[in-house]
């Protein structure tokens, strides 16, 4: 039989199957899990805070129940992490904040029980930036990019990010409000899907911005990301905003192919903007999906610049508001970063608000009438190719840095589509690249069965950083 020993790169669907037939045991998956990120996060700060007695509990009541014949899915006895936003019973959970470190939920989030509910094993709380924005609080040391420490490992989900990657667990849970799973998932060469707003609930996550906020998978493969948002994702009571819609099987149409779906491609927009090896990977991604059967199509993407400006006043107001019993009562004890945020929220008008919610409106409108001739939109993840850190050195407070990095992320948090993230090729300092493809909302099965038909033609996200 196998050992756990060398398995940490295995797809999760991959160490899933193993589990669940008793080649390897979960508790044999967890203890190695724990012994590598005991061995490897010292360096690359991924955890916030790692639960290895719960963690080994989740194991024993998974291989328990996995020999009684009562299998619950694809992620039963698999071990993975989630975003330290996430409540947890039991366990400190601080959005990235000192000002919460002694916040102990007394329940799970609806997130965290449905990956209790398909019996994942959870291994610990990821860190992130201050409030999921975009610096980490300066008293907590930021996550390390296991390609190249001097690369940026992206934010706010950094530390989901660097785990999956770094084979630190097997699947990771992010959020994203302005890029925040699809940047970690670019510069850790990862598959992330943004879900259509409203697709998973948002009961029991701290918030960031409440119309912006979505939660959503980090995972190594889209059948991997696919699995992991078919578990969490539905109607919750709990969460009003929680879509209704009935969750499908996110992998039983992959194998159908993408022969004759509509691929929209603005290349005036896709290359403004965007550096040339961010260029190069989105040309090699048409030629693969060309090869494939997709029907690239040539298509004008609606003008974003107003909507991306719109998005820090709103971000702000709407972050204003889910601090409001903090600050500014406490605000000595936040970063400048997230502060900032705040103070420009609370300095909008009424009307400004207004100018915003029709602007956005327009937008979203435009957007939903460009997929009435295209099923896919293909564009770059970001238009600066795996960045520096030194590069990106006081992103929150860098307004003009901030709005060219949000360029191909933030207008689909204004609109709530999906989006999938996908590795597609390398720097020359052997740093990840990707490309995201964005569909219509709630067609999330047609991002996995896209980005599965690229994943069978390609390796990138095959490949793992030497540590």
């Amino acid at each position: 039989m196998p050992t756990a020993s060398d398995l940490h790169y295995l797809e999760l669907l991959d160490i899933g199957r193993r589990i669940q037939a008793r080649e390897i045991s979960s508790v044999e998956a967890t203890q190695a899990q724990l012994a590598r990120i005991d061995r490897l996060d010292r360096e690359l700060k991924s955890y916030a805070r790692v639960m290895p007695e719960s963690a080994l509990a989740d194991a024993e009541r998974a291989d328990a129940e996995i020999a009684r014949g009562q299998t619950r899915g694809p992620l039963h006895g698999v071990p993975m992490a989630v975003k330290d936003l996430c409540w947890t019973r039991g366990v400190v959970t601080a959005a990235g904040m000192t000002i919460h470190a002694g916040f102990v939920p007394d329940q799970d989030g609806t997130l965290v029980s449905r990956l209790r509910a398909a019996g994942s094993v959870i291994l610990g709380k990821l860190q992130l930036t201050e409030g999921a924005y975009a610096d980490h609080h300066p008293a907590i040391t930021p996550p390390v990019n296991p390609w190249n420490a001097a690369h940026w490992p992206g934010v706010s989900s950094s530390g989901s990010g660097v785990a999956t990657a770094a084979g630190l667990c097997y699947g990771s849970i992010g959020s994203d409000t302005g890029g925040s799973i699809r940047f970690p998932s670019a510069a850790n060469g990862l598959t992330g899907i943004k879900p259509t707003w409203g697709r998973v609930s948002r009961y029991g996550a701290f918030e960031l911005a409440a119309t912006l906020d979505h939660l959503g998978p980090m995972a190594r493969s889209a059948a991997d990301a696919g699995a992991i948002l078919g578990a969490i994702a539905g109607a919750d009571v709990n969460d009003p905003t929680a879509s209704t819609l009935p969750v499908p099987n996110y992998l039983a149409g992959m194998m159908r192919g993408i022969r004759g779906l509509r691929i929209g491609v603005d290349t005036r927009w896709n290359n403004e903007g965007a550096d040339e090896t961010t260029r190069t990977v989105v040309a090699e991604a048409i030629r693969v999906i060309t090869g494939l059967g997709g029907d690239i199509r040539a298509v004008k993407f609606p003008d974003p610049e107003q909507v991306i400006a719109d998005w820090f006043p709103l971000c702000g107001m709407e972050t204003a508001v889910a601090h409001e019993a903090t600050y500014p009562s406490h605000k000595g004890e936040y970063g400048p970063g997230l502060a900032g945020l705040i103070e420009l929220g609370l300095a909008q008008r009424g009307v400004d608000y207004q100018k915003i919610v029709l602007h956005r409106t327009a937008f979203a409108g435009r957007v939903a009438a460009l997929f009435n001739d295209i099923d896919l939109l293909l564009i770059p993840a970001t238009a600066v190719a795996s960045p520096t850190n030194a590069q990106l050195a006081g992103l929150a407070e860098d307004a003009e840095l901030l709005s060219g990095l949000l360029r191909y992320t933030c207008p689909f948090d204004m609109t709530g589509s999906p989006t999938i993230t996908l590795p597609g090729g390398f720097t020359a300092q052997n740093t990840p690249v990707a490309f995201q493809l964005v569909s219509r909302h709630f067609e999330e099965d047609l991002l996995v069965r896209a980005g599965w038909q690229f994943q069978q033609a390609t390796d990138w996200h095959r490949r793992h950083p030497a540590i």
